[in-house]
């Protein structure tokens, strides 16, 4: 399994947005020296991230981004398919008549990682941005 660096930045971008949008539209450049991404890889992601109406852009010198929505309505895999992000365990289509190998059937393992597959999915369908603040200030208590 393999998730880019657009689906980490992506979600790194998210959390600080939402870490730090009180109100205030926040600029990529901020997040960009926060975050240590570059600012163009961030306006790429943002881009789609807007396309999708996760994130609004506000224009104007205070101007920036904020969430579209309250940070326990976006989920990581809402995020995920934003960017073009799939989390895929197998090399394999489920729906293809040809196995993993580009055999006639599927690999003895298949099923192991096609599980795996779904238990991961179904683990950024259920977490959500204010979960991942949530943790994140407890992990700083600690």
């Amino acid at each position: 399994m393999k998730l880019t660096s657009k689906g980490r930045y992506a979600v790194m971008a998210l959390m600080d947005l939402a870490k730090f949008n009180s109100r205030n539209p926040v600029s990529l450049r901020d997040i960009s020296l926060r975050q240590g991404i570059s600012l163009d890889f961030l306006e790429q992601i943002f881009s789609k991230l807007k396309r999708n109406e996760i994130v609004q852009s506000i224009r104007g010198t205070q101007g920036g981004y904020i969430l579209n929505k309250q940070p326990n309505e976006i989920k990581l895999a809402n995020i995920f398919h934003a960017v073009d992000e799939t989390v895929k365990t197998v090399q394999c289509k489920k729906e293809s008549k040809k196995g993993c190998n580009g055999k006639a059937t599927k690999c003895i393992t298949h099923n192991l990682w096609d599980e795996l597959e779904t238990h991961i999915n179904n683990f950024f369908e259920n977490k959500s941005l204010e979960d991942l603040l949530t943790s994140n200030k407890e992990n700083r208590i600690q």
